[in-house]
């Protein structure tokens, strides 16, 4: 008999949901029938600076438990360590601990919050003449730290290629999974949209090729070569066969969309973004 492959779980970014609070979030998402949520740690939402952060992860944990969601933490606050330089200091700065520190808390809070990964992505390419060789091999170096805390709290690190990063496309992910010794907690996020905006390979064709390391999936539409969340529908990716695609790899961590600049109507944006992904994986 056939075993019928396992269905995708949705879940929602935290960063399209800016003008409500944390607990608020939480609520809307499970009433909405979502699985999970992808935590940004955030100065709005879940500080890792902030002095009480004991007392709100384990409220926080206390919610996801009471709302039976599932949730991956994220450290793509393009502002939280630097207020003029977006994702500044990268693992590839001089400045590289505050990076790593602030990765660090990420784990203990994703191990806090029964988180199985945290996000990263590696930031834009150095502007001071580093050459690359270099930014890799302090990327790799950075990673390598952070994974030693991983292995402590028994979390992986599900890194994202980003658009017009130094990291920007699945194969370079791989090159950096190579760099750390192929480490068994080092995995990757896959944006569907992103991988449609930047990658010479098909959408399809990058699933597959990250699917040996696929930790996390987040799912937005979006154009050739503009780099903008747009609501599902609204731009250019045919989303069945990617959704297929995902089911049929047995993929079991969150699909979560993120769509930043939806705060202002983020309860409508959410229950449009699920009827269209229930619709699309029917």
């Amino acid at each position: 008999m056939t075993v019928p492959p396992t269905p995708l779980r949705f879940g929602y970014g935290t960063n399209g949901f800016t003008n409500h609070r944390l607990g608020d979030v939480l609520a809307v998402l499970a009433d909405l029938g979502y699985d999970g949520v992808a935590l940004t740690l955030d100065h709005g939402h879940l500080d890792p600076y902030a002095p009480d952060l004991p007392r709100r992860v384990a409220e926080i944990a206390r919610d996801l438990d009471r709302h039976d969601l599932d949730v991956t933490v994220e450290t793509g606050a393009p502002y939280l360590l630097d207020p003029w330089g977006k994702h500044q200091p990268t693992l590839m700065s001089d400045a590289a601990e505050h990076r790593i520190d602030l990765l660090r808390r990420a784990v203990r809070i994703a191990a806090d919050l029964g988180s199985p990964t945290v996000h990263l992505c590696s930031g834009p390419a150095p502007h001071d003449g580093l050459p690359p060789a270099d930014a890799w091999k302090r990327l790799a170096a950075g990673v390598e730290t952070v994974l030693e805390t991983a292995e402590e709290y028994g979390v992986s690190l599900a890194f994202e290629p980003e658009p017009y990063m130094f990291v920007d496309t699945v194969e370079r992910c791989l090159e950096l999974a190579e760099l750390v010794g192929g480490h068994e907690l080092f995995g990757i996020t896959l944006d569907v949209g992103h991988a449609h905006c930047v990658e010479e390979r098909t959408v399809l064709e990058c699933v597959r090729l990250a699917a040996p390391r696929l930790l996390n999936v987040q799912i937005e539409d979006m154009r050739r070569g503009v780099h903008q969340h747009l609501e599902l529908g609204a731009g250019e990716i045919d989303f069945p066969p990617v959704l297929a695609a995902l089911r049929d790899l047995g993929h079991r961590g969150l699909v979560s969309v993120e769509i930043q600049g939806g705060s202002l109507d983020a309860p409508d944006v959410a229950r449009r973004s699920l009827d269209f992904l229930r619709a699309a994986s029917a």
